[in-house]
């Protein structure tokens, strides 16, 4: 199913739209500063690289084995996620940099990580973005089917009951299946290539070879080549680093959109999606742990989903300025501003929807 066809019926152009677009052009106007990265957000994507390249070094070298090696791949793992959260997602999204051409560089950083930015564009920035908790438009509700039912309107089969439990292994399993399977089905299979919508050029497709060649390459080709180790512990090593950065990359998109209380669109049989685009992102989206300095830095503040759902052309290290902004704006126009105060409260809504969809037909 193609997400061209969808479409909101409500104006684009809302008293809230137009409110909160003005409140937010005057901070950064008042300011004088770029809505895209800053000093910091430099910083930040320097120490993600140093934490991927620092890990790998030591490994590479011989100066650390066994366990210690193991928790250098996690270390590794958890870079990975942030180099996806901080780098190559406001790359994607055209935030990062006001040069387009630096943010198309630096969008290959996801190749670096196993996936590919090509790909991402159309399954996140165009469906996801543009149709979020639309039921047939946004890819990430049947992404895990029919293992994870993230949807209502899903089938619902029987080993969803235990969903809740056996989930979180398999969303470990994220950049794995992104390295090894996901972009093959979007290249070669029918069925997944119809749900795109569109297809990548000849360019494109060489681009994703040598973007998996090259991950292939230093993760592991370069390690088994080099280091004087058995096999399987190369090949766990690679596991654990790819857990940690599934486990954490996965997560937090999913305590965006899939808790309680955030609902499942359906649109007519046209497309039609009876509401205007700037509310139905604020119903379908929810902020968690936004007073924690440390996960808003390492998600790339990406526990600002609404902010970027909002203004994904905006880098994420302004969205903590802007939330108090959206959710005074959003309060004065009676539209919801979802948020979890914690961590801890969000991956317990997310437990308890997961339930209730392998449970029930909502």
């Amino acid at each position: 199913m193609s997400s061209p066809r969808f479409h909101f019926t409500g104006r684009a152009k809302t008293p809230f739209a137009r409110e909160l677009r003005s409140a937010v052009e005057g901070y950064f106007a008042a300011r004088g500063i770029s809505p895209h990265a800053n000093g910091e957000m430099i910083v930040k994507s320097l120490a993600m690289l140093a934490l991927l390249a620092g890990p790998y070094a030591l490994v590479m070298s011989g100066a650390v084995s066994g366990l210690l090696a193991l928790l250098a791949c996690a270390v590794m793992g958890a870079a990975i996620a942030g180099i996806g959260f901080g780098i190559g997602h406001d790359a994607l999204h055209g935030a990062y940099a006001s040069r387009p051409l630096w943010n198309h560089l630096l969008g290959f950083s996801f190749e670096i990580i196993g996936a590919n930015r090509s790909f991402w564009q159309l399954t996140h920035t165009r469906a996801h973005h543009s149709f979020t908790n639309v039921d047939g438009a946004d890819l990430d509700l049947r992404v895990a089917d029919p293992l994870v039912r993230l949807s209502p309107h899903s089938p619902r089969l029987p080993h969803h009951r235990a969903q809740h439990i056996y989930a979180w292994p398999l969303y470990a399993l994220t950049t794995l299946n992104w390295v090894f399977v996901k972009d093959y089905q979007y290249l070669f299979a029918p069925r997944f290539r119809a749900q795109l919508g569109s297809q990548l050029g000849r360019t494109e497709i060489a681009l994703l070879f040598a973007g998996k060649a090259l991950h292939y390459g230093w993760s592991l080709v370069l390690p088994l080549a080099v280091l004087d180790l058995p096999i399987y512990q190369i090949l766990l090593g690679y596991l654990v680093m790819h857990v940690v950065a599934g486990m954490l990359l996965s997560v937090v998109f999913q305590l965006a959109h899939v808790i309680e209380d955030l609902p499942v669109v359906t649109a007519d049989p046209g497309g039609a999606i009876a509401e205007e685009w700037w509310a139905h992102q604020l119903r379908t989206t929810s902020n968690f742990a936004t007073r924690s300095r440390w996960i808003s830095w390492f998600t790339g503040g990406l526990n600002h989903q609404v902010e970027h759902h909002l203004f994904p052309r905006i880098c994420s290290v302004h969205y903590p300025a802007l939330a108090p902004i959206v959710a005074e704006t959003a309060r004065k126009h009676s539209l919801p501003y979802r948020e979890h105060a914690t961590l801890r409260g969000a991956i317990a809504s997310h437990y308890r929807r997961l339930r209730t969809l392998g449970h029930s037909s909502g």
